[in-house]
């Protein structure tokens, strides 16, 4: 891989299906930065008295606060740019970036100088709802580099996954 090894993994997948559960298992065993897009998004709904919650209201909620900012100052994607000069900067060799919209992820991947995957994360094992809003109900539309079906026991989980990289990290450094 070029970049000292380095890769940016934009990561999606609906909500529920363990992203950051494999993006924590990732970190166990890889110097790894997790960020994503709707962070900044977050702290303004927070300030402004959204509670945490993760309910289809709140989702949507969420969802058209980042549309509004990405249309008015591209704050999700700057933030995410932000995030990565540091990631380069610093001894990091993955950074998973969390982006719901194909337009955002294509956007990032036009943005950054280093090599750039998408990955999304499916559950086969259990029925996933819709949310009621497009950034999370269309994450299977865009066309991903990996996916990866979280199906396994959560004891089963963390070695799966670690396998699953491992041999993407193989394909990335023959490209």
């Amino acid at each position: 891989m070029e970049n000292s090894g380095k890769l940016l993994i934009i990561i999606n997948g609906k909500g529920g299906v363990g992203k950051d559960t494999l993006c924590g298992f990732a970190a166990k065993h890889y110097q790894a930065r997790n960020v994503s897009s709707i962070t900044p998004i977050k702290g303004i709904a927070a300030a402004n008295g959204w509670n945490g919650e993760k309910t289809p209201k709140a989702r949507k909620f969420l969802a058209d606060l980042k549309e509004a900012f990405t249309q008015y100052n591209d704050l999700p994607t700057n933030y995410l740019l932000g995030q990565y000069q540091d990631f380069l900067a610093g001894n990091e060799q993955l950074m998973f970036a969390h982006i719901r919209e194909g337009s955002e992820i294509d956007k990032l991947k036009q943005r950054v100088t280093g090599p750039v995957i998408t990955l999304l994360v499916r559950c086969s094992c259990r029925q996933l709802k819709n949310w009621g809003n497009s950034s999370d109900d269309q994450v299977e539309q865009y066309p991903y580099d990996w996916i990866y079906d979280n199906s396994k026991p959560l004891k089963e989980a963390e070695e799966d996954f670690l396998a699953f990289l491992k041999e993407v990290l193989k394909e990335v450094g023959n490209k």
